[in-house]
């Protein structure tokens, strides 16, 4: 079964509509997650079905378009505050603070749909090898502030990749029935982090 989206809309009219399914589909699946269907969907829109096929064959192709779009804000999101750290090399302490609030302010709107899209969306080798090569950054990025620091103890590396994980491990399977909490999350990566 082919979960892409159908057509790319071209048109203003058309893209307002496909941005009127994708926000009515985040609403769905946060409130009903798997459950969710087209019809509720749809209904939420204030569309057809007939719509709503126009441009996605099944649910599984929204929930791959709004995962899309959440790794590129927090590509896009993450790199701005990670440059911004790199530029500025504050302490230790105020980097942590800064990449673990980028990642809650991402994911504190609709924790439940987060969850849902980690679960489920990635699907092809492509999505996968983007997921990994962006954790791979975000990894050499916080070795980078680690070692600038002389924090990490024997093996930097497996420290910062220790921390990225364990960090969006509470973010994705911990946090989904609650709040993500900056704080929660700033306790946890301190909790992992050697003396010193």
């Amino acid at each position: 079964m082919d979960d892409r989206p159908r057509k790319l809309p071209r048109q203003r009219r058309a893209r307002e509509t496909v941005e009127t399914l994708l926000e009515a589909a985040a609403q769905v699946f946060s409130r009903e997650g798997a459950a969710a269907t087209t019809n509720r969907i749809a209904e939420r829109a204030g569309v057809s079905i007939g719509t709503l096929y126009q441009y996605f064959p099944n649910k599984t192709a929204m929930l791959r378009a709004l995962a899309e779009r959440h790794f590129l804000a927090a590509a896009t999101g993450l790199g701005e505050v990670l440059a911004r750290l790199r530029s500025e090399e504050p302490p230790f302490d105020e980097t942590l603070r800064a990449i673990v609030t980028a990642v809650a302010d991402l994911h504190r709107d609709r924790p439940a749909l987060h969850a849902l899209m980690h679960r489920v969306a990635l699907r092809l080798p492509a999505e996968w090898e983007a997921m990994r090569a962006f954790e791979d950054y975000l990894v050499a990025e916080v070795e980078f502030h680690l070692r600038r620091c002389g924090r990490g103890g024997a093996d930097p590396q497996l420290t910062a990749r220790t921390l990225v994980h364990a960090v969006d491990t509470q973010v994705h399977r911990v946090m989904t029935r609650h709040t993500v909490d900056a704080d929660a999350l700033l306790v946890l990566a301190r909790q992992l982090l050697p003396e010193g």
